[in-house]
């Protein structure tokens, strides 16, 4: 009889590429959940004076304010401890955290080393999935080289050979909309999408599940977003080559219109987008977070028998939002009837909290000329009673609130984490 082999589970360990905003949140994140055991996080350069100046940074924050209370309130005592300057070894809240200084590609990161199966790449600087491991300038898939089986990029993937299609081993999750799609047999490199594309997908989710909202003609949004570090302080010199001369003017003191990849990356993590005309724009407005996306649609509404429209208005969507919020484990969607600001709502878990007391709606009929339609034969032409046809929309405008840091993407990134962990062990 052979002898039985015994397994024994792995450590969960998880890989941090990166310290910036989204890093040291995603730190954060995991700190307070402790799913992961252990954390390596791999800064690619000395910061300050040594690991005292890295713990600094990791333990205040001039949004969310110190860590300790952020995590356990006003009483909270410090519980970052310096075990090991040279190896980069620290204790907070009781999770081991190594900090790596050494490499900033991460094909010559030591995750193998290190024990890490899953990296979060959170620089901004890996977004190309086509990009080969060994490339000079460093690639997402260098963390596979490097050791890891799966990384997840908190960005939208962005390849810059236009002729390239997205690999079949790397898809586009948000958690609470698809992450489902997760096959750990088949992907390897992921992306987290990003903070608009994350709170936008719940606000639609439900509509494209409700019947009454399921026949969207039109859609734009315009999402009022905080500061990102990807701004200037005050007025700067672009780039060479750089067309927006607006992303290099002070952020302080401006509002300052730019664009957002949001409804492209919607019609990746909700197919049924692609069928639907969809606009998005970005206002970038000088707040330090939490985020407000203005959603304006256009339905085809259904006709009574009499021949009026049938009523859909903001009741009915709000009915629907409110529906959705009941039906969520996980409170990903929260319905709201309060007057809030926006620093009512600022580290809020939540992907999106439907501000209900704004949302309206406006019914009214538009004249459709059938000539102008492609392809139309002339004898469906002739048969009609009338060139022109009355069609019943309803014209939609709601809102959505989003901590674009910590509340919604990030911890909605961490959710994903969890879950794309659990099913690799």
């Amino acid at each position: 009889m052979a002898k039985a082999e015994v397994f024994e589970a792995k450590k969960p360990i998880l890989g941090i590429n990166g310290l910036g905003r989204i890093g040291k949140l995603t730190l954060w994140h995991h700190l307070g959940r402790k799913y992961f055991q252990e954390i390596i996080v791999n800064t690619g350069r000395e910061i300050g004076t040594g690991l005292e100046a890295i713990a600094q940074r990791i333990e205040y924050d001039s949004t969310y304010g110190p860590l300790h209370r952020f995590l356990y309130g006003i009483r909270a005592q410090r519980f970052i401890e310096i075990l090991d300057e040279k190896g980069g070894k620290m204790r907070i809240d009781g999770i081991p955290v190594t900090i790596l200084r050494e490499s900033r590609n991460p094909a010559e990161i030591k995750w193998r080393d290190q024990g890490v199966d899953l990296v979060v790449e959170t620089t901004g600087k890996f977004r190309d999935p086509t990009i080969p491991p060994d490339d000079k300038g460093g690639a997402l898939r260098g963390h596979l080289a490097a050791g890891a089986r799966m990384v997840i990029n908190s960005s939208p993937f962005k390849i810059k050979n236009k002729a390239l299609s997205t690999p079949d081993d790397a898809v586009m999750l948000v958690y609470g909309i698809n992450h489902a799609a997760f096959d750990q047999k088949a992907h390897q490199v992921l992306s987290g999408a990003s903070c608009t594309t994350t709170c936008l997908a719940h606000m639609v989710k439900p509509l494209l599940e409700n019947e009454a909202t399921d026949k969207i003609l039109t859609a734009s949004m315009s999402t009022v977003h905080a500061v990102t570090n990807s701004q200037a302080v005050l007025d700067s010199n672009p780039k060479a080559g750089e067309k927006d001369l607006r992303k290099n003017r002070s952020i302080l003191n401006n509002i300052i219109l730019t664009t957002t990849g949001a409804a492209d990356a919607l019609a990746v993590v909700i197919p049924e987008v692609k069928n639907i005309g969809f606009m998005a724009d970005s206002i970038r407005v000088p707040t330090n977070t939490e985020s407000l996306i203005v959603l304006n649609l256009t339905f085809q509404s259904k006709m009574n028998p009499d021949g009026s429209p049938l009523e859909l208005n903001t009741d009915t969507i709000n009915h629907i939002y409110q529906e959705a919020a009941a039906r969520d484990p996980e409170n990903l969607l929260v319905f709201s009837l309060d007057q809030n600001v926006s620093s009512d709502l600022i580290g809020m878990d939540a992907a999106v909290v439907i501000e209900g007391q704004m949302n309206h709606t406006r019914t009214s009929f538009i004249d459709i000329d059938c000539a102008w339609i492609p392809g139309l034969p002339p004898q469906t032409l002739s048969s009609l009673p009338a060139s022109c046809l009355r069609v019943p929309v309803v014209h939609a405008k709601l809102f959505g609130w989003y901590d674009n840091e910590y509340g919604s993407y990030t911890n909605r990134l961490g959710d994903l984490t969890v879950y794309v962990h659990k099913q690799m062990v």
